[in-house]
């Protein structure tokens, strides 16, 4: 009887820890109204070789509707939860205005008119997929909708993340995929 409980005491510690570890990000539950869409791949797709490391490197349009009201800014974060060892940030775009409905591609290390952090790559910019051989990896590009406007000078994909939390209002997804 004793090892059943220490057993059963185990797989449901297991099964907590497992639940904290598939919140990546500090996301509020999505009310369903907002949406983003990429003009260069649909939700589950192959992200075309144009967007990776393999070719341009440029990043995708993306385009979004549904921005709640009472949003003060924007948060675009780029992320690779199939990365060996951990989630890899490749792109973190903040302080976008809420009026704003899409972000044009702007090809290899583009400009553009809001603040990014350094992704994973050591840059502040898009940095496409580039997955090591293997199985193909998931690619997701997640929108948040904030009550607030985020300090400036943020460093990283990370400390961006992190300032999200407590002011998510809103948030979407679009999600494509990407092997060698």
């Amino acid at each position: 009887m004793r090892i059943r409980s220490g057993l059963t005491f185990l797989f449901i510690l297991g099964l907590l820890a497992g639940c904290s570890a598939a919140q990546e990000t500090p996301a509020a539950p999505s009310s369903g109204n907002m949406k983003i869409t990429s003009g260069a791949f649909a939700d589950g797709q192959t992200i075309p070789v144009e967007y990776t490391c393999d070719g341009a490197d440029a990043d995708p349009a993306l385009a979004w509707k549904g921005v709640p009201e009472g949003a003060q800014s924007l948060a675009l974060i780029m992320t690779d939860p199939d990365a060996p060892g951990r989630t890899f940030y490749h792109w973190a775009v903040y302080n976008i205005p809420p009026e704003q409905r899409e972000i044009a591609q702007s090809g290899p290390a583009g400009e553009l008119a809001f603040a990014q952090a350094e992704n994973d790559f050591g840059e502040p910019n898009y940095r496409g997929p580039c997955p090591p051989a293997g199985s193909p990896h998931r690619y997701f590009f997640t929108l948040y909708a904030l009550d607030t406007i985020l300090e400036d000078g943020l460093q990283g994909a990370r400390d961006v993340e992190k300032a999200l939390e407590g002011h998510v209002l809103d948030h979407a997804q679009v999600m494509g995929t990407f092997g060698r």
